[in-house]
């Protein structure tokens, strides 16, 4: 695809983490933690409760009643989860708003719940795992505000290929957007695990392979088994068995917690009725 050779030479800026979010973290990263102060953190932002609020009365959430208050919803979904919504406002609110990444920050909301979700399943790190499944696309976001009157052809080229559009955003800007993405993860302070399944998840995901060594790996695999959950579920069980060893997960464990997150089928109702935006 033919691309202006200046913007090969160009920086690619990346947006800083918001001050709530850098806040929020501290909080996550307290032992013990204190769900009730971290909810207390988003409730005195007006903006972010009343956006964390309309998501988490999202048919995505599958809640049982409306949630009145940030506590009420702390308590139904945890401190994790809730952290993540509220990283997702976050990350939205750092990037244009434009029709190209109304499906990036859908399908990000989604695979951050299904990655969380397994992760709590397996006993692995929750918030690592959701974060990563967030933060995924997020190159792509980078590069729709860095060249928009470029980038989106770019996306209409790789018909939804994602390592096809690496191959295209190499080419354009000599960075893509899985390398992007995992660099902005850094600079916002997410895990390693996360960081790592951000920067290798176009490989993993096309290969069904974990191209790192452990303990890494564990993350990476939620994301193949999350990108299975929303492409190909019909897969789901050959997947899971295939990844179980290189993992280092139980097969009949892993097995189970996919079935049970397969027979939710929550992306159906997110498709179904998106999350609202922020």
């Amino acid at each position: 695809m033919s691309v202006d050779p200046a913007l090969r030479t160009l920086e690619i800026d990346l947006p800083a983490r918001p001050q709530a979010l850098v806040e929020l973290s501290l909080l996550m990263a307290e032992e013990p933690q204190h769900p009730q102060r971290i909810a207390e953190r988003v409730a005195s932002d007006m903006a972010l409760a009343s956006a964390v609020m309309r998501a988490v009365n999202s048919a995505l959430y599958g809640l049982h009643g409306r949630v009145q208050t940030v506590h009420q919803a702390v308590l139904y979904l945890g401190s994790s989860e809730l952290l993540g919504i509220a990283y997702e406002i976050g990350l939205r609110a750092a990037f244009p708003s434009t029709a190209e990444l109304e499906p990036i920050w859908r399908r990000a909301t989604l695979r951050g719940v299904l990655m969380g979700r397994l992760a709590g399943l397996l006993d692995l790190e929750r918030w690592s795992a959701h974060s990563a499944g967030l933060f995924e696309e997020c190159g792509k976001a980078a590069l729709v505000r860095h060249a928009p009157a470029h980038y989106p052809a770019m996306l209409r080229a790789s018909q939804n290929d994602d390592a096809q559009l690496c191959q295209i955003e190499r080419t354009g800007f000599g960075v893509s957007h899985d390398a992007l993405g995992a660099a902005l993860c850094e600079s916002w302070g997410l895990a390693g695990t996360a960081v790592c399944s951000v920067r290798h998840h176009v490989q993993a995901v096309q290969t069904r392979e974990l191209p790192v060594a452990p303990p890494r790996r564990g993350v990476l695999a939620l994301s193949v088994l999350a990108a299975t959950l929303m492409e190909r579920p019909e897969d789901i069980d050959e997947v899971a068995l295939a990844l179980a060893g290189p993992a280092g997960l139980e097969p009949t464990l892993l097995l189970r917690s996919c079935r049970k997150l397969a027979e939710q089928q929550i992306w159906q109702s997110a498709r179904r009725h998106p999350t609202p935006d922020a």
